[in-house]
């Protein structure tokens, strides 16, 4: 069974600005009910993370600061959000809902976090709204337990993963792999393992080329026994942030090219949901729930 982690909380309030792309959090999970995708069951709600998995991916005084929401104020400025407790917590949750998927995928093949992929959190340091980063802390977990051995990150979020390059650069145990807008945030690009950096307004055949291409001799070159997908749908030329210029269907070919590849060679995957930000509500929902309907489709 599909297992999916949702919470009330991912439904966190934020100023009117942020409301509109913040609403996909409720819609998908009905969505995804309402087509007869996954039932209730397939749905489990994570508890707030034991903070000794935050520390082994941030820093200790990064999280000091912004569990007493000490943040300097231009610290908050760059995370693009106005800091509370209250999303402090929803943090928290979303990157325990990770973990637990993690935990899934290895027992059923495939999981999914209605959040998550919040790539531009660094070990020391929040950016892009992204204050903990969920794949890193599943990643960390599963790397202590020693239940995986090499792990493959695969970003396919508009926007370079940044926080998730910087956290594993000295880690050979996690090879991170982003394919972004070249022109987009962040300007400053760390370095991931491997990077491909798109010119603006790529269409789906040069998307999808690329991807098969550098995915196939990843997965045999590296050999994980582990994926983590960013599953951003900010990608879709309708998107306001993203930039670039491929369709519902090539992106519903981009999940597809990544979780059958998992499923070929048996490698557990956790899809986390990252950036939509399209001018329809409606578009951004459908995108998302692709991946969902292909990760049933594929694993079940």
């Amino acid at each position: 069974m599909l297992k999916i982690a949702w919470s009330p909380i991912y439904e966190h309030p934020l100023p009117v600005k942020h409301r509109f792309p913040m609403a996909k959090y409720a819609l998908l999970p009905e969505q995804l009910l309402y087509e007869g995708t996954v039932g209730k069951d397939a749905f489990f709600t994570p508890e707030p993370l034991d903070e000794r998995y935050i520390v082994n991916t941030h820093q200790q005084s990064y999280w000091d600061k912004l569990k007493a929401l000490d943040l300097t104020r231009a610290e908050i400025r760059r995370t693009g959000f106005p800091l509370s407790a209250a999303l402090v917590e929803r943090e928290i949750v979303i990157a325990n809902g990770t973990l637990e998927c993690a935990k899934y995928a290895l027992d059923f093949g495939c999981a999914c976090n209605i959040a998550g992929g919040t790539h531009h959190a660094f070990t020391d340091r929040g950016e892009g709204f992204c204050l903990l980063n969920d794949i890193a802390i599943a990643a960390n977990y599963l790397l202590e337990k020693e239940l995986v051995d090499q792990i493959l990150v695969v970003d396919l979020d508009v926007h370079q993963g940044n926080g998730t390059a910087e956290i594993f650069r000295n880690d050979k145990r996690v090879f991170t792999f982003s394919m972004h807008g070249a022109n987009n945030y962040p300007m400053h690009k760390e370095q991931s393992d491997l990077d491909i950096g798109l010119p603006d307004g790529t269409e789906d055949d040069l998307y999808l080329k690329l991807l098969r291409e550098n995915l196939g001799v990843l997965l045999d070159a590296i050999e994980p026994d582990f994926v983590f997908f960013q599953s951003g749908v900010d990608v879709l030329a309708t998107d306001k942030l993203g930039r670039l210029g491929m369709s519902l269907n090539g992106c519903k070919e981009r999940d597809r090219i990544v979780l059958e590849a998992c499923k070929r060679d048996a490698i557990p995957v956790v899809a986390s949901m990252g950036g939509g930000y399209s001018e329809s509500l409606a578009t951004i929902v459908e995108a998302h729930a692709n991946t969902y309907r292909l990760c049933q489709e594929v694993f079940f």
